[in-house]
């Protein structure tokens, strides 16, 4: 009798879904595949040699330049000067054997959970959206992905003002197509 219900556990175990396995799901570490997948895609451009201090120094030399999501990954795997862990050569050297980004990222995910749960921000439609609808809050992200600030802005007019003058030095195309409505 044990036999046989210990038996139905292991084929139980056999035809269910592994939840212990540390597979990605659709959209998970959205920020790790994509970052890392241009990281690595720029090495192969560069003809970086792949060993694992170069990739290091290349790493850290791009994180220097990342912001928002990405500079956040950068911190999770100690990439930034005032990152407190450094889990870098989890990166590094899996790339050296040009293992797939998904499978670093997997694994990352099992060393720090918060890796995987970075999403990109949604990007604004900047030639269809009403700026007026949106809340300051979403004002001011757009302005600060252009790395501009609204110096002496207070109310949300003052805001749309000054994103409806910087709009053709930075999304020309949807300046163009504002003008055009």
């Amino acid at each position: 009798m044990l036999c046989l219900s210990g038996l139905s556990v292991a084929i139980a175990f056999v035809f269910t879904p592994s939840i212990v396995s540390g597979a990605l799901k659709d959209g998970e570490c959205e920020v790790c595949i994509s970052f890392l997948g241009r990281f690595y895609q720029s090495l192969k451009d560069n003809d970086v040699k792949f060993t694992s201090a170069d990739i290091e120094n290349a790493l850290v030399k791009t994180c220097k330049d990342s912001k928002g999501k990405e500079n956040r990954l950068c911190y999770y795997i100690g990439a930034t000067s005032d990152a407190a862990t450094k889990i870098i050569n989890e990166v590094s050297k899996p790339l050296s054997y040009h293992v797939p980004v998904e499978k670093i990222c997997e694994k990352l995910k099992k060393k720090d959970g918060q890796i995987c749960e970075l999403k990109y921000d949604k990007q604004v439609d900047l030639s269809t959206v009403d700026l007026k609808k949106l809340k300051v809050k979403d004002l001011k992200k757009i302005l600060e992905e252009w790395g501009e600030s609204c110096k002496g802005c207070v109310e949300k007019s003052d805001f749309i003002r000054k994103i409806n003058e910087l709009m053709p030095k930075y999304a020309p195309t949807a300046a163009r197509a504002r003008t055009d409505l």
